[in-house]
């Protein structure tokens, strides 16, 4: 599905229009420190719509591997940016922003609380402050790149990223291929680091956004709830999920959506790479480092209010926007 079409799908839709609010909030976390559940929570109190801040619900049939919200929670409440592109597609951090603005003013249009909830830290941050004037791809460079990358292996990549640019190597896990191949390709084309580009000025958003974190202090309990998380995607069935995907599209392992978590291990074990203990095995450590990347976005966030627990954010949240509709 385009993005102008989407856009245009919004922003037709019935609300009425003149003096409205223009405040937004995001609800942001790590995987499964139950954000999701806040906003549902928040959403039976509140006019409340969803905007999925979240890069694999982004794609049609992806369902169990991305904790898609179900029938019965998106018919009670109102969710945008999910079911966009096929699984052979592209979505990038440029076209959320343009859905994303999208959808929050036609929220915003109808009178409505613009809540934006995830965890693809890259997403928000194009979206909260835009986007960075990067050079453009070079697919000679990149191709470069890559054959350095067969021969010494993504690892020593992300060794040799963390010498030119510390604070991106910081962010990314030292297999995350193709972030490690831009951030290299950026220092090579540029000389300077891709987190320096990343302070230039944007655009600015044409509405208020208040962003918070649900942040768990205990990283034993969140390390328990993601194992429970993804054996709870494989009961569900995640393989075979994995499987009707690969005889529906004409997918392959270096696509960005069969790189999302659970769907990078399970393709693996459909290959005959692992046994099934394997992939859970693999699920949990791969989890667990998701989480850990998505920390250290929250907390390089100045501007992201953080809280240990559920209750206190969803306290402060609800003030806020009980606040803003009023003033409206």
């Amino acid at each position: 599905m385009p993005a102008a079409p989407e856009r245009e799908r919004l922003a037709a839709l019935p609300g009425p229009r003149g003096d409205v609010n223009r405040t937004a909030f995001a609800v942001l976390g790590p995987t499964a420190s139950g954000k999701s559940q806040l906003a549902l929570r928040l959403a039976d109190e509140l006019p409340i719509e969803i905007v999925s801040v979240d890069s694999g619900q982004v794609y049609r049939d992806m369902d169990i591997g991305t904790a898609k919200p179900t029938r019965a929670e998106r018919a009670r409440v109102p969710h945008h940016l999910i079911d966009l592109v096929d699984p052979t597609e592209a979505y990038s951090a440029g076209r959320f922003r343009e859905d994303a603005i999208a959808a929050v003013q036609a929220i915003l249009a109808r009178g409505r609380i613009p809540l934006l909830v995830g965890g693809t830290m890259l997403y928000y941050r194009a979206l909260a402050r835009g986007l960075d004037a990067l050079p453009a791809a070079d697919p000679m460079l990149r191709a470069e790149i890559v054959v350095e990358a067969e021969a010494k292996g993504w690892p020593a990549m992300h060794v040799e990223l963390g010498r030119v640019d510390p604070v991106t190597a910081s962010r990314l896990a030292p297999n995350d291929a193709q972030r490690i191949e831009r951030a290299l390709e950026v220092h090579r084309t540029t000389g300077r680091p891709l987190s320096a580009l990343q302070t230039a000025a944007r655009a600015p958003l044409p509405f208020d956004l208040l962003s918070f974190a649900l942040v768990p202090e205990d990283r034993a309990a969140l390390h328990a709830r993601i194992a429970e998380r993804f054996d709870a995607m494989l009961k569900e069935g995640l393989v075979e999920e994995v499987r009707a995907l690969r005889q529906r599209y004409a997918l392959h392992p270096g696509l960005p959506s069969m790189r999302c978590v659970g769907y990078r291990q399970a393709w693996g074990h459909l290959d005959g790479g692992y046994d099934r203990t394997t992939l859970r095995e693999k699920g949990f450590a791969a989890t667990r480092q998701l989480a850990k990347r998505q920390l250290t976005w929250l907390r390089s966030l100045s501007e992201v209010e953080l809280f240990g627990h559920a209750d206190r954010l969803a306290a402060r949240l609800r003030a806020c926007a009980t606040a803003s509709q009023t003033t409206a």
